[in-house]
């Protein structure tokens, strides 16, 4: 597992360092995904999740959720087309446990990708992240999870 600045970056996942989120492939032909350990770090403590309803289509580089925080308000961003197929509705009930499991509990949504595997080309492995969420964490004046 890379760490970058005390964050977490496990490698069996992918990787969209611009949103900060992370895609997990479901084996079904969808994607598990939800904000990484840096995007809850600059987030804050979450108190509301708000996302897409299952059977709805996201576009690329558009909002598949609304994340809110003490100090933050803005969208989960997909990489890709899609499908949601499912929400985390614990999440919905209980926003900090995005906080407290960004990889495990703390999921957003799953979507299926329109364009199938191609979709998740321009994703970043977890082995190959650390080199881009440093320099990421440079531009943003992040100091780390820690």
């Amino acid at each position: 597992m890379a760490s970058v600045r005390g964050c977490n970056l496990p490698d069996d996942l992918l990787y969209d360092v611009p949103n900060n989120i992370w895609y997990r492939d479901n084996g079904d032909g969808t994607l598990t995904l939800g904000m990484t350990a840096v995007a809850v770090a600059m987030a804050g403590q979450l108190v509301a999740f708000t996302p897409r309803k299952a059977g709805r289509a996201v576009q690329a580089g558009k909002s598949c959720a609304t994340i809110e925080s003490g100090k933050w308000v803005g969208p989960a961003k997909v990489a890709f087309d899609g499908e949601v197929t499912e929400v985390n509705d614990g999440l919905v009930a209980d926003p900090k446990l995005a906080n407290s499991d960004p990889y495990g509990a703390g999921w957003l949504i799953k979507i299926r990708p329109t364009a199938g595997a191609a979709a998740t080309a321009s994703l970043i492995p977890g082995s190959a992240v650390a080199q881009p969420y440093e320099a990421k964490m440079t531009a943003d004046g992040f100091a780390g999870c820690q």
